[in-house]
């Protein structure tokens, strides 16, 4: 992805995405219910690479399983490109593990922006502990295989109620996570870095004890916009 987007990603919140999104007509792009494991204080950026899971049948998801090196989901860990966050349509479905610590520890050290599971990892208090950004629902000891077969690798998913297409921004805060369509990602970013701008400004004003109507949303233009422009020169933004 355009590395000046992704470092404009690092530094707006999913909330201030979601309006930018939404002013597009785009209205369900959060991936719903999962939260981080751990925050290091920079929001996951990168292009999605996505597996997705169907319903075990019992018949083909044995521990046997694991011995076969064509499984999608060790394949998906080892062919997820450096710098992509990788997506798993576990089908919202937490009662089983979408990976572990050993798996999550791989994709760390193979330069993975980041993991989001509409499931539950094993081993989450180890994959917190990971400098790897990681999200999921909740904790889930049982292996993948006891409900969920790996069965697609890099294809169109739904995470969360959220449609992800392979090469889609993923951006994870300290919040929650949400999905941008990658031929609006720059114009997006660029967006909500401005808006950003003013929302810290709107922050400052308010706990000087400024009230919000006129001043958020924007409206009252003749008082705020010189205010605003003096703050964004003093603090260079």
């Amino acid at each position: 992805m355009n590395e000046e987007t992704r470092e404009k990603l690092k530094g707006v919140s999913v909330a201030t995405l979601a309006t930018a999104l939404f002013k597009r007509g785009l209205r369900n792009q959060v991936i719903q219910g999962v939260h981080p494991l751990g925050w290091s204080g920079e929001n996951m950026v990168g292009p999605a690479f996505t597996l997705r899971y169907i319903p075990a049948r019992e018949d083909r998801n044995t521990l046997a399983e694991f011995r076969n090196p064509g499984h999608p989901q060790r394949v998906a860990i080892e062919t997820c490109p450096p710098g992509s966050v990788m997506v798993m349509d576990s089908r919202k479905n937490p009662v089983s593990a979408s990976a572990g610590d050993i798996l999550i520890t791989r994709l760390m050290k193979r330069g993975g922006a980041g993991v989001v599971t509409d499931g539950g990892f094993r081993d989450a208090a180890t994959i917190a502990e990971l400098d790897i950004p990681a999200y999921h629902t909740r904790p889930s000891s049982p292996t993948n295989l006891t409900t969920n077969e790996a069965i697609a690798i890099n294809e169109p998913i739904g995470c969360g109620d959220a449609p992800v297409f392979p090469g889609d921004i993923i951006v994870g805060d300290a919040d929650c996570v949400i999905v941008i369509p990658a031929e609006i990602a720059d114009e997006i970013a660029g967006e909500a870095v401005e808006m950003t701008a003013y929302e810290d400004f709107v922050v400052e004003q308010v706990k000087a004890g400024e009230p919000i109507i006129g001043l958020y949303p924007r409206v009252n233009e003749e008082k705020y916009l010189p205010l605003f422009e003096a703050w964004r020169k003093a603090n260079n933004r």
